[in-house]
């Protein structure tokens, strides 16, 4: 994978990032996504975003591990790839408290190595 594609996919993880965020704006409590049918469109668009996220890392760690192991532990990388596949393989049971909590701890983390990811590789 040549350093075009790798900030292709840094990219969309960030605007990814962003859509979800826009979109998390008037969840308040993991309730808000079960409370109309406004909420648990918000719950599938975020889901939607958080599988996308995780496809595109689990490409970037197919080919650019060494590249991912500079900015954080296999580990780290390993937690967002199950989240995709448990979205992707076992939808009917997401959590609207688990993405809520997503939302609310984890995402910044993720933006912060993504944008040291794309530092790498300038």
């Amino acid at each position: 994978m040549d350093n075009t594609t790798v900030k292709e996919l840094c990219d969309f993880i960030l605007e990814s990032i962003r859509l979800i965020r826009k979109r998390f704006q008037n969840i308040h409590t993991s309730d808000d996504f079960l409370k109309d049918d406004s909420g648990l469109d918000m719950l599938d668009a975020i889901s939607m975003r958080l599988q996308a996220i995780g496809e595109a890392l689990k490409n970037l760690d197919k080919r650019e591990r060494k590249l991912l192991l500079k900015i954080a532990p296999k580990e780290y990388w390993s937690q967002i790839i199950k989240t995709r596949d448990f979205i992707s393989h076992h939808y009917v049971d997401i959590d609207s408290e688990t993405v809520y909590e997503i939302c609310t701890s984890e995402l910044d983390e993720l933006e912060a190595k993504i944008i040291q990811l794309h530092t790498l590789l300038q």
